[in-house]
């Protein structure tokens, strides 16, 4: 097995037994008057607040996002929409909410634990026009050209092979189409020893890349009008740095110049030709 399958591997692994948990469970520090014990907050210290937004669904929210990008997606009634890392479906109600019934969403997902739970989620309500795939985001089982938009909740930062996830994105789009993404990024060098640790990968931090990097990747594919539309920085609390840091460490991070952020990008898919051969492709 390569490297990046085994990380894939533990990306699964760990979701698939988040799908399991609820919210409440997720959310729960467990570094109290008893001491730390490690556990889930890796997962959901990043996470913004849903419970306002029409089409939250409470059982859909594992407490697993760093953005809320539904809300800068700019989908409009009628969209096609293709929310990759969907997860429980928390990002793919409220936007099948946004794009009414004549529109479409098409969630994908490599945990079949997570789709079990997307895909019940649904089923309780009723939902007709939202429909949730297993696939791997870097092969998507959608056709090209088919979404106007395509979201994802920080599930980006845990693939090892970023350009093939925006090369995907590229093709699945419509001409025109865009992305809304929020994800997980760096801006300076992150202790080393955190990228060697399956939890904190899996928890959406060692596996980021530095910010200008990502910004880069995403021209190199193709897409236009490149947009950070929210940025806000991650504080990783003293006693999950504990579980992973020494003394000396933790005051290294703490007053250096590394800073872990959450990034909402938008950019769109250059229109097609009007003309073939008049050279605007």
């Amino acid at each position: 097995m390569t490297q990046e399958e085994t990380l894939k591997a533990i990306v699964k692994e760990k979701y698939s037994q988040i799908a399991l948990q609820d919210k409440e469970y997720n959310a729960a520090s467990c570094c109290g008057a008893t001491g730390c014990c490690g556990g889930d907050e890796v997962y959901n210290i990043m996470s913004d607040d849903y419970t306002q937004l029409e089409g939250y669904n409470a059982d859909a929210d594992l407490g697993l996002g760093c953005g809320i990008p539904t809300a800068f997606a700019q989908m409009k009634e009628g969209d096609t929409v293709i929310d990759l890392g969907s997860g429980a479906g928390n990002d793919a109600f409220v936007a099948r909410k946004i794009v009414g019934p004549t529109g479409k969403v098409i969630g994908i997902d490599f945990s079949e634990a997570m789709l079990e739970k997307a895909r019940t989620n649904a089923d309780k309500v009723g939902f007709n026009n939202v429909e949730f795939r297993l696939g791997d985001i870097e092969q998507m089982p959608v056709a090209a050209n088919r979404a106007d938009v395509v979201l994802s909740n920080c599930v980006l930062n845990l693939v090892p092979n970023k350009p093939a996830v925006f090369a995907e994105i590229l093709r699945v789009l419509k001409p025109g189409g865009h992305f809304s993404i929020s994800d997980i990024v760096l801006q300076g060098e992150l202790p080393g020893k955190w990228k060697e640790v399956a939890e904190l990968y899996a928890g959406c931090v060692s596996g980021a890349i530095q910010k200008e990097e990502y910004l880069r990747i995403i021209k190199q594919t193709g897409f236009a009008n490149i947009t950070v539309q929210k940025e806000k920085t991650i504080v990783i609390p003293d006693e999950l740095l504990q579980e992973y840091l020494t003394a000396d460490e933790m005051e290294t991070y703490k007053n250096g110049s590394v800073k872990i952020l959450s990034i909402t990008v938008y950019a769109e898919k250059p229109a097609a030709c009007c003309t073939p051969g008049a050279g605007c492709c």
